[in-house]
């Protein structure tokens, strides 16, 4: 079976049509989400640089307020001293406890008077404090529970601590501070919203400050394991939930000389939040893409029927001509070119058709009888 002008034009004209254009639509909308991904793992990025830097500020603060403290302090009048840190604990809510220690670890002075007499020669901060200024990551209260108003949630504290010399430079006991953990999960939390997470998570990859269902799990995803080999990394990953992220790792919670609790943070996005309006861009492109090529495919079956009805007359009349019906002229083409002259030459051939047929020599034999 034989295809037709029009429908061969239709086709050809649609395939010309349309493939560079799903080429090239495919291509562009590949490219602008690619383009969004990089764009928002940027911003994530910064976002967690903002919020790591924000909080190593915060807590440069505090050391170096109790580095400070340890430097002045004197332990030759107990009372001044307790005066002092409750009326500190009082103004600054940051501080849960301070005290001071000799060098056994017998509290000689704290504020509004918790644990003293009591031995921390055991605690982290303690013994850490007499070699040096020490960062102690979060962890339970210990002896304060009891000490302290109950709360729905266990108390938690980051400790920092230094040791305190006399003149002679020798280390004579140890200042330590606990300051509620709240604060830093305060700072943690607030980037929360609109598909972002962000995740304080420490040396062993346990999360410890991020969503509930995550709450002091340990992370398996990639992202973690660059956090716990102090890789910084932006990467598209699947979580244990089954949702894709973009997800951005600062490796490190540091500002300037303070000590580093081995703190990570990660910063991650929903994917299908993230590209969300990238992906409305891209539907209102088919769309768009999608109704311009129904238009082109109507107009280009308009034009085909348009080029091809000269052509269909045209055979009709050959067609008859070759059949002996020559009773009626040929369509007077003018649409194009070739339909012009296709119509004019079996015009001249209708013409000669329709003329009595005379033998040779005869127009010849007449003209000879006149003559004579």
């Amino acid at each position: 079976m034989r295809v037709g002008i029009r429908t061969l034009v239709f086709f050809i004209g649609a395939l010309l049509m349309l493939v560079p254009a799903i080429v090239a639509g495919a291509m562009f909308t590949n490219a602008m989400q690619h383009r969004a991904e990089i764009a928002n793992s940027a911003r994530l990025k910064l976002l967690g640089e903002i919020v790591a830097d924000q909080l190593g500020r915060r807590m440069h603060e505090l050391w170096q307020d109790v580095a400070e403290m340890a430097r002045v302090v004197r332990l030759d009048d107990p009372e001044e001293v307790r005066r002092q840190f409750t009326l500190l604990s009082q103004v600054d809510r940051r501080y849960t406890w301070i005290g001071v220690a000799d060098v056994q670890g017998r509290v000689l002075a704290a504020s509004q008077g918790m644990l003293e007499g009591a031995s921390v020669a055991e605690r982290p901060w303690f013994r850490r404090g007499l070699n040096g200024p020490a960062a102690v990551d979060v962890h339970e209260a210990a002896l304060l529970a009891k000490l302290l108003p109950a709360t729905r949630e266990p108390r938690r504290f980051v400790d920092f601590s230094a040791p305190i010399r006399n003149e002679q430079g020798a280390v004579i006991g140890v200042i330590g501070a606990h300051f509620d953990w709240n604060m830093i999960r305060d700072v943690i939390q607030a980037v929360r919203g609109q598909g972002v997470d962000a995740l304080l998570v420490s040396r062993d990859r346990a999360v410890l400050s991020g969503p509930a269902e995550l709450q002091a799990t340990n992370l398996s995803e990639g992202s973690a394991v660059a956090a716990g080999q102090g890789t910084s990394i932006s990467l598209r990953e699947r979580w244990q939930d089954g949702k894709d992220y973009m997800t951005a790792v600062i490796p490190s919670i540091q500002f300037k000389d303070m000590p580093s609790f081995g703190w990570s943070l990660i910063v991650r996005a929903d994917l299908n939040t993230v590209l969300d309006p990238t992906r409305s861009i891209a539907q209102a492109f088919w769309m768009l893409l999608g109704t311009g090529a129904l238009v082109g495919l109507v107009l280009l079956y308009l034009f085909s029927g348009w080029l091809a009805k000269p052509l269909r007359r045209l055979v009709a009349t050959t067609e008859a001509l070759a059949s002996g019906h020559t009773s009626q002229p040929p369509h007077d083409e003018t649409r194009y070119e070739e339909a012009a002259r296709l119509s004019a030459a079996l015009v001249r051939l209708q013409t000669f058709s329709v003329r009595p047929y005379q033998p040779a020599g005869a127009e010849k034999g007449r003209t000879s009888a006149a003559g004579f």
